[in-house]
């Protein structure tokens, strides 16, 4: 063979081992976003969400309380959310045990919401956990169960093949300091807080594009709808997160991460939609498909 040959076959072989070490990356962290949603504390097992009054709200398994839990992990009734309009107590009845964290409530207990972009209090009552959330002007109870009917019934995600072309670079652009938006979600009249933190333009199968970044910790959270939604993929909306590059560095934008939403999996979840200049004009044909129940 001529070197000149031998060269390209070198080339070939290192080119098929770089994309087969890729896949295969892809694979595995598609892998466990499988894991995450099927675990214990996953989206799978959210089995109701009640939105507060001001006032006394009733939680047990009787069908008369403005909460109802499942008879096998509460007693009729088990408790009370007391709301003022702008904290929230959990109040046990007698010889209920309710765990906040790791300590038991035994008279009643302020629970924190997750308005500051940290998890809310977890209040534990047997298999059952509910927490505190606040979605722009209204806090609700989410309700998680370990034997939640949507958890058991659960068959697979489903992906794209892994294709390393939608793995493209885009430009980042900050904003000079964040915009806040107040982005509806799937939920009528239910919307969510955000910081828009700037703009990454790309190109995709020759066309240039851009999307808009939220603040998401250390990371860029971007919520996009695209050409493929209600046909391949799911109707809403599809998330992608990608690191904050340097100031004037490029950040890696890669499709075959796109993800489903929760809510494409369980109706009790608010998930933000995406802004205008976020739907794009193009059919991304990469990431995740839509959940075949």
């Amino acid at each position: 063979m001529h070197m000149k040959g031998f060269l390209l076959l070198l080339i070939g072989i290192a080119a098929f081992a770089a994309t087969d070490d890729y896949t295969t990356q892809i694979t595995k962290w598609r892998e466990e976003m499988e894991q995450r949603l099927k675990a214990e504390d996953g989206w799978l097992t959210v089995s109701g969400l009640h939105w507060l009054q001001p006032g006394d709200t009733r939680f047990g398994a009787h069908s008369s309380n403005g909460i109802v839990l499942p008879s096998e992990s509460s007693p009729a009734l088990a408790g009370i959310f007391r709301y003022d309009g702008n904290r929230v107590q959990v109040i046990p009845m007698p010889d209920v045990a309710l765990i906040v964290g790791d300590m038991p409530v035994l008279n009643g207990t302020l629970v924190k919401d997750d308005s500051d972009g940290k998890p809310s209090d977890a209040i534990k009552l047997r298999d059952v956990t509910m927490l505190v959330i606040k979605r722009g002007d209204r806090i609700g109870v989410r309700v998680k169960d370990k034997n939640a009917k949507i958890r058991r019934e659960f068959t697979h995600r489903n992906w794209f093949p892994v294709n390393s072309s939608y793995k493209v670079e885009a430009t980042y652009k900050p904003y000079a300091k964040p915009i806040a938006r107040r982005i509806p979600t799937v939920l009528d009249g239910v919307v969510e807080d955000h910081e828009a933190i700037g703009v990454a333009e790309f190109t995709l199968n020759g066309e240039k594009l851009a999307l808009e970044a939220l603040k998401s910790d250390t990371q860029l959270f971007f919520v996009f709808r695209d050409k493929t939604a209600n046909k391949q993929t799911y109707g809403a909306a599809r998330f992608l997160y990608a690191p904050v590059p340097k100031a004037g560095s490029s950040v890696t934008l890669d499709f075959n991460k796109a993800y489903n939403p929760p809510c494409a999996f369980n109706p009790w979840t608010t998930c933000p939609l995406p802004v205008k200049q976020n739907i794009l004009p193009i059919a991304v044909e990469a990431g995740e498909l839509k959940y075949d129940h």
